[in-house]
């Protein structure tokens, strides 16, 4: 480690995730070297869930100082030269910046479920579905309010993209990343250029002194350089003043294209998903879906090709906040518990519960959730039958489906439209417990699923293997085949296949869940938060 720190060969891969900033160093054999991190929470403001810019620029600093630290106590010596960075964060959102990329409204994450009309009146005017977390729904939405910053817009991009301009200066994204803006062109891998000019067309009456290509990012393929680390960018990502300037920098992505890279999920045929505090499904597509769906986006790799994607706004924070509830009762009792152990073993609890749930039904939705019919706001609740069997397992059981029931609702169009789906990686921090919600996503999506040894690294490793392939890559050399024979060759990895029990109860289940929707709706409607 310590002569690949001094030779300056490591390559950096940073991701802004919804609760963690994740830093990953990796040598030449794409092996983690170190890693550094930084816990954070968007905050509602105004009704809007939201990161302050400040949280942003000190959470990349302290991501980065930690990451440091870390590999000065390991070997020795400071970390002052890269080979390259990445840059990944959550897709989709809302960042308008004036012409001196000033911030025009507070970020509005992907996570809000306010532009409703405008997601309607664009995927009728595209014939192609448009989420309500995607930019472009958030621009239009905010058009159709008449925000009074809009014409004062110069530049629209993501967290990446924003946080990698920081670095370098440059106004671009990857393909992948740009696909969350508005739908992409997979063949000219640039936005498509029919939607632009319909998005032209509507907005034509506003006289607004600007034109939508004019704003957006540049978009650029896996493999391209997207500028080099500028010493404003190294002053700012180590205040300290010892990371020197220059090294380039990979197209920004997003979230999912970082976890399709993790997992070698780039081949149509093959999926992952990712686990977090949302839960997405990402299969790579190998022919056009026959009609729209609203339940189904449709984005692309980090190489352009066309991926068919579920996506769900909540997975993990229930789980969490129940977690946290046990760990402050074991206090109380006078136990001192670690909290990654208090999941491991109620993760393992819940695989001695009824397949079915035992009559317990739980809602994890901390936002709306378009894929089930509930676009407005959230409310995590439990609910049982009045004979249900409230035992601990069965409980565990329950709140591990409800971290993946939204997503195996919107999975099942994809098993209807034939979608050929040979292999399926989950990744993401809920897979760390072996046995547990691999099985389950197994039962759910009907189809073997397979972690990989890295399933806890996610996507700050994913965005450190997409920059590795920029700086190593051989000329001609694909993205699918750098990964299938450079990273994942050896890499160990366990798929396990549905268990028949498990299906058969999660099917069950999931007849429970349905008929509860309606309590959700009227839990969101009656209380107002």
């Amino acid at each position: 480690m310590k002569s690949i720190i001094e030779s300056g060969s490591a390559i950096l891969g940073i991701e802004f995730g919804s609760t963690r900033i994740k830093a990953v160093l990796i040598g030449p054999d794409f092996v983690p070297l170190a890693s550094g991190s930084h816990e954070w929470e968007n905050e509602l403001l105004n009704g809007v869930w939201t990161y302050s810019e400040d949280a942003i620029r000190q959470g990349l600093q302290a991501a980065y100082a930690d990451l440091k630290k870390n590999v000065l106590d390991a070997c020795g010596v400071p970390l002052r030269a890269l080979a390259g960075i990445g840059v990944s964060a959550m897709m989709h959102g809302y960042l308008p910046f004036d012409g001196d990329m000033r911030l025009l409204t507070p970020f509005r994450t992907w996570r809000n479920t306010m532009t409703g009309e405008a997601a309607e009146k664009l995927t009728a005017a595209f014939n192609f579905n448009m989420p309500q977390r995607w930019s472009l729904s958030h621009l239009y939405q905010a058009i159709l309010n008449r925000e009074p910053h809009v014409p004062d817009i110069r530049f629209l991009t993501t967290l990446a993209g924003w946080v990698h301009y920081w670095l370098s200066g440059e106004k671009v994204l990857s393909v992948g990343d740009a696909s969350g803006i508005m739908p992409v062109d997979p063949n000219a891998v640039d936005y498509d250029a029919r939607m632009v000019s319909v998005f032209e067309d509507l907005i034509s009456g506003e006289g607004f002194p600007w034109r939508l290509r004019d704003i957006l990012p540049r978009v650029l393929n896996a493999g391209e350089q997207a500028g080099a680390l500028t010493p404003e960018g190294a002053a700012l990502l180590d205040p300290a003043g010892d990371l020197q300037p220059g090294c380039p920098l990979c197209p920004p992505e997003g979230d999912a294209g970082t976890g399709m890279a993790a997992t070698n999920s780039v081949r149509p045929g093959t999926g992952n998903v990712s686990a977090g505090t949302s839960i997405f499904s990402m299969i790579v597509l190998d022919k056009p879906l026959s009609k729209v769906y609203p339940e189904i986006d449709v984005v692309t790799t980090p190489a352009g090709q066309s991926v068919g994607m579920v996506h769900c706004n909540s997975c993990s924070s229930d789980i969490n906040a129940w977690v946290g509830l046990f760990r402050e009762f074991a206090e109380t009792m006078g136990f001192q518990v670690q909290t990654g152990d208090i999941f491991t073993r109620l993760f393992r609890k819940a695989m001695e519960g009824d397949p079915a749930g035992g009559g317990l039904v739980s809602f994890n939705y901390f936002a709306g959730e378009p894929v089930t019919g509930l676009p407005e706001g959230g409310r995590p609740m439990l609910i049982r039958q009045p004979d249900a069997k409230m035992s601990l397992a069965n409980f565990m059981r329950v709140q591990l489906y409800a971290s993946m029931e939204t997503l195996k609702a919107g999975m099942e169009i994809m098993a209807r439209e034939k979608v050929r789906i040979d292999k399926v990686y989950g990744h993401g921090g809920l897979f760390k417990t072996e046995g547990v919600a691999q099985n389950l996503l197994a039962a759910a999506i009907h189809a073997p699923v397979t972690v990989m040894e890295t399933a806890g690294e996610g996507g700050a490793w994913g965005i450190a293997l997409l920059c590795a392939y920029m700086v190593h890559r051989e000329a001609g050399e694909s993205l699918e085949d750098y990964l299938d024979q450079k990273v994942f060759g050896s890499m160990k990895q366990k798929t396990v296949a549905p268990d028949p029990a498990d299906e058969a109860g999660f099917d069950a289940y999931m007849e429970s869940f349905a008929a509860c929707i309606p309590a959700q709706r009227a839990a969101v409607e009656g209380w107002k938060a």
